[in-house]
């Protein structure tokens, strides 16, 4: 039970602490188009990046999946260029958005994958690690999702601003934030 409290607080500061920009602007991108009369369909949008990330690390914890690093840094910030833009040109609610979260997962986890493979390396069942680090994950980010949706409430009831405004602002915010960190970690 150690073992998984441990990977699960690990799981949770993946998503919630002050390092996790990255991670924490592309949820804010994911949800933007959303309220919480939506809450269920968010549910179900955050988990499908979990699956993602969790199907990630699995396979670079047994040596099936290998990037270099470069390019994962380079890519994370693409997928939040890739949503906002989907925000702003198509609202960011189609049917493909799932998808999308669960593609981008796995991009997202091979952030992490260089420390999944060495649970493995270290003679360590991957299961319970595993288990507890995607628990932390999406607890992590279901809180970052309630705080941001208050958030976007608050903001909508004090500014008068649509719920259409907002994502564009939000969106256009967040794109050129992560764009500039694509910029910065270009590969080539």
């Amino acid at each position: 039970m150690a073992d998984f409290l441990f990977y699960l607080k690990l799981g949770w500061a993946h998503i919630i602490s002050l390092d996790a920009l990255d991670h924490q602007l592309f949820i804010l991108v994911l949800i933007a188009a959303y309220n919480f009369k939506d809450f269920k369909k968010l549910l179900i949008l955050v988990t499908a990046f979990t699956v993602g990330h969790c199907i990630t690390l699995a396979l670079s914890s047994f040596d099936m999946i290998r990037m270099k690093s470069s390019w994962i840094e380079f890519l994370i910030p693409c997928t939040i260029v890739i949503t906002s833009l989907d925000n702003i040109f198509f609202r960011g609610k189609n049917s493909y958005v799932y998808y999308f979260a669960l593609f981008f997962g796995l991009i997202h986890g091979l952030g992490f994958a260089n420390t999944a493979r060495m649970m493995v390396a270290n003679g360590q069942s991957i299961a319970m690690p595993l288990l507890g680090f995607n628990v932390g994950l999406e607890l992590g980010q279901i809180v970052l999702v309630i705080i941001i949706l208050i958030i976007f409430s608050i903001l909508t009831r004090l500014t008068k601003l649509n719920q259409r405004d907002c994502l564009l602002i939000i969106s256009s915010a967040a794109g050129a934030l992560a764009l500039q960190m694509a910029a910065e970690r270009m590969p080539f």
